[in-house]
């Protein structure tokens, strides 16, 4: 595809050398890229007031990037079982949240805080330019098993508080 479109362009432009037509063939995104951003997976928001839910928001200041993901867990066993995003971003950005979240559903609070930017990157053949997307995606993963365990902690600490309020009261 990419070859008959250089060929019609080449064809296209008449009196200029080939090198010089070749230049100015735009530069495409990856298919994987195009897919997820035309078609994003798990793209919405849970209630960030319920217990079982870690939010992540994190921004890119340089260029306007803002991705919000979000995990479900389930407590008893600590695995994700859903993740949705909304990005606010270019299309590498929202698709390395689509990837992100698809990558965490069904995996231990552990094992998702290995997933790292180059992972994402590499699976989406994002340009160097590009890799602060695959960053954010990252940061906003670990953000939100955060904020989660910040939630549980804070759980823990009131139901520990009603324990001993019952004893000091009997």
């Amino acid at each position: 595809m990419l070859r008959q479109s250089a060929n019609r362009i080449l064809g296209q432009l008449s009196g200029r050398s080939r090198l010089s037509a070749v230049a100015q063939v735009p530069r495409l995104y990856h298919e994987r890229v195009v897919d997820h951003y035309n078609n994003p997976r798990n793209v919405g928001a849970f209630d960030k007031n319920d217990p079982t839910v870690g939010t992540g928001l994190v921004g890119a200041p340089a260029c306007g990037d803002v991705m919000k993901l979000q995990i479900k867990v389930d407590d008893k066993t600590g695995k994700i079982v859903d993740a949705c995003f909304k990005t606010f971003g270019c299309g590498s950005a929202i698709a390395s949240s689509s990837v992100a979240t698809e990558w965490v559903k069904g995996k231990q609070k552990e094992e998702v805080l290995s997933i790292k930017n180059t992972e994402i990157a590499k699976h989406l053949s994002l340009p160097p330019v590009k890799l602060h997307c695959s960053m954010l995606a990252e940061d906003a993963i670990k953000a939100a098993v955060k904020d989660y365990e910040a939630k549980r902690s804070k759980q823990g600490n009131s139901a520990e508080g009603a324990s001993l309020e019952k004893a000091a009261d009997a």
